[in-house]
């Protein structure tokens, strides 16, 4: 988000160092002002949306603490070494 308000406050200089006027520019910094905000916006929705779901994530794990995962396949550890060269179960 630094890198658009800094985007939002450059543009304009460089809009009228090359000619273009006091008013083009200064519409051009609103609709970035406007997009830079929309965007904020619904990045902070997508992050509250993955904390909620690493909330219920959490609350459906046993009372015992985190869920093994089984091994599937001798040796293969999940690491994808696989020495069978088809697709594992794990892919």
């Amino acid at each position: 988000m630094r890198w658009a308000a800094f985007s939002c406050l450059l543009v304009p200089v460089v809009l009228v160092v090359y000619g273009t006027s006091f008013g083009g520019a200064a519409v051009a910094t609103l609709g970035l002002v406007a997009v830079t905000a929309v965007c904020r916006a619904m990045l902070r929705c997508s992050e509250k949306a993955e904390r909620a779901a690493l909330v219920l994530a959490e609350d459906r794990l046993p009372p015992g603490g985190r869920r093994r995962r089984a091994r599937t396949g001798s040796g293969s550890g999940g690491r994808g070494c696989h020495t069978s060269g088809g697709i594992s179960p794990e892919d």
